[in-house]
């Protein structure tokens, strides 16, 4: 009996050396769990039960579990590299085969997709529409797409503007005060803002503000230096159209009325609207379309945060929502695992979502190598959801979890272990030279 007992301590002894070996071999792989050799005692027993003197027959494995506790994120400046602070998996597919990974080391291959390092298996997430807004729920192969963003038109300029109360009165009812754009004296301030037609090509819009009187302002648009519903030969046959601001006496905007250009009433509005812009270009006088179009809707232009106090006459930097063509410069992955293509035109847009998968019983995984998991019966379904949500952790780019293995505590486990298999061993050797004393007697 000691020597089957022996034995089996011998056998424990070595999968326990094996488990702290394998730990220590993979201290410096990314996303790598430590597992912990788990003992149970055997005893022998009847259908009587196991009585109160039976003395056990040894020890065998129960179990060999991995402990999925927090490695270190640390930083490598690879965009693609990503790390998992707080629970969840990566989620790859292999021609439909899929695994889990905490090992976010990943790379592009040939055709723009995510894989792992050896290319075999593919990274899954969420995909994006034309949009750029974020398919929820359907898992797709994720891929970096490097296509130049199309233009977008003008469609809205915004900005905060401050006009000076006590600026001299311009009239505008004699020759020597009607508005030029060429005569600093025709008005008392400009501000120009560059805006978009449909091609991508850039336009300057000037808006000229002169001061008509108490509480009152008019406002000249023109684009490219002309009328922007002047599409004639001669930008110039088209006067420009001013619409007229209004203050109360603190100094608030209380109306713009712009004239209709189809006759009738004025616009009463906070905005003003371009329409019936027609991009194109002056040269020598010469107005000239670029083939080119202006948004459908026109141009608005908000002037809802105008005042009229007594400082300079100034304006914040405005901001409008058209661009010119766009190349990827380069690739940016926030926390909720975004993934951002950045444009030379300073615009982004989103390219897909990294998808998490979470599982009910993380142990019940099967490792299949590759510090990768297989779902098991034990393990349960995955559940897919962003990161970020619930008890899914973060995203975290250019850096890599590292193992989780405690390098002082595999050392000392690893001195303990020896001593188990020397007791053990010793336990065999003891019970040998009883059986020699017995035989010696005989």
């Amino acid at each position: 009996m000691s020597f089957n007992i022996g034995l089996s301590g011998l056998y424990a002894a070595n999968k326990q050396l094996d488990v702290t070996g394998n730990n220590i071999a993979n201290v410096a792989t990314a996303g790598f769990k430590s597992s912990r050799a788990e003992f149970e005692d055997v005893y022998s027993s009847t259908r009587l039960g196991s009585g109160s003197k039976v003395i056990g027959n040894g020890v065998r494995l129960a179990n060999v579990s991995q402990q999925f506790t927090q490695g270190d994120i640390n930083n490598t400046g690879n965009v693609l590299d990503m790390g998992i602070n707080g629970s969840g998996f990566f989620t790859m597919s292999n021609n439909g085969s899929v695994s889990y990974t905490r090992a976010g080391t990943f790379k592009v291959d040939n055709a723009g997709y995510i894989t792992n390092t050896d290319y075999t298996s593919r990274l899954q997430g969420y995909g994006v529409d034309a949009n750029g807004k974020i398919i929820n729920g359907v898992l797709t192969d994720l891929k970096i797409d490097t296509s130049n963003l199309a233009p977008k038109s003008t469609s809205a300029v915004t900005s905060s503007i401050n006009l000076n109360s006590t600026a001299a009165v311009i009239d505008d009812t004699v020759p020597a005060g009607k508005f030029d754009p060429t005569n600093t004296a025709t008005y008392t301030k400009s501000f120009s803002t560059p805006i978009y037609d449909s091609q991508g090509n850039q336009h300057t819009m000037d808006q000229y503000m002169v001061k008509t009187g108490a509480n009152t302002w008019k406002v000249y648009t023109l684009v490219d230096g002309r009328n922007p519903d002047a599409t004639g030969s001669d930008p110039k046959v088209t006067a420009p159209v001013a619409s007229t601001l209004s203050f109360d006496a603190t100094g608030k905007l209380t109306q713009v009325s712009t004239p209709n250009p189809l006759g009738g009433p004025a616009i009463i509005s906070s905005d003003l609207t371009l329409k019936g812009w027609v991009p194109g270009t002056v040269t020598d006088g010469v107005w000239k379309a670029n083939g080119a179009a202006a948004n459908p809707a026109g141009v608005t232009i908000s002037m809802a945060k105008t005042t009229q106090y007594n400082a300079d006459t100034s304006r914040t930097i405005p901001t409008q929502d058209g661009y010119a063509t766009g190349q990827i410069t380069n690739l940016t992955i926030d926390g909720t695992g975004t993934m951002f293509a950045n444009f030379s035109n300073n615009q982004s847009k989103a390219i897909g979502q990294v998808a998490l998968a979470s599982f009910t019983n993380e142990q019940g995984l099967q490792a299949v190598g590759g510090t990768s998991w297989k779902e098991t019966f034990a393990s349960g379904i995955p559940g897919y959801d962003a990161p970020k949500t619930g008890t899914l952790g973060e995203v975290v780019s250019n850096s890599l979890e590292e193992s989780n293995v405690n390098l002082t505590n595999e050392l000392v486990d690893l001195i303990k272990g020896q001593s188990n298999y020397q007791a053990n061993a010793k336990t065999i050797s003891t019970q040998s030279t009883i059986m020699q004393t017995i035989i010696q007697m005989t």
